[in-house]
């Protein structure tokens, strides 16, 4: 007789089935990617182009990419109704939050020089 993994979790003893059933949520969370967030939220790329007022090919790229800005995926996050944060996780230590990379509206932009341009009073 076959058993279900249904029936096998239920077998287990309720610490052990808590820790993989936590563990199965873990891996789930980490392998979702932006498509699959966007669809999640029942979005088509035209619509979130349109929230975003960029083109719908921007977000196709942006799906497919795997080094993003933190701004470009707190703007996608964002525009679907979601926050960003960054967690920090090493071996010997609680998870840390980091402050101020979620929130870029109070950064300013740096003020830059360009090359080649004089004033006129020089």
């Amino acid at each position: 007789m076959v058993k279900t993994l249904h029936k096998k979790l239920s077998e287990l003893p309720a610490v052990r089935r808590e820790r993989i059933l936590a563990e199965a949520d873990r891996l789930h969370a980490e392998y979702v990617t932006l498509q699959e967030l966007r669809k999640a939220m029942k979005l088509t790329q035209e619509q979130l182009a349109e929230l975003l007022k960029i083109r719908q090919a921007t977000i196709a790229q942006t799906e497919k990419r795997r080094d993003l800005m933190l701004s470009t995926l707190r703007s996608y996050v964002e525009a679907m109704g979601g926050k960003l944060s960054l967690t920090v996780e090493f071996p010997d230590r609680e998870p840390v939050s980091l402050v101020g990379f979620g929130d870029f509206s109070e950064m300013e932009e740096p003020t830059r020089k360009r090359a080649g341009k004089r004033s006129a009073t020089a």
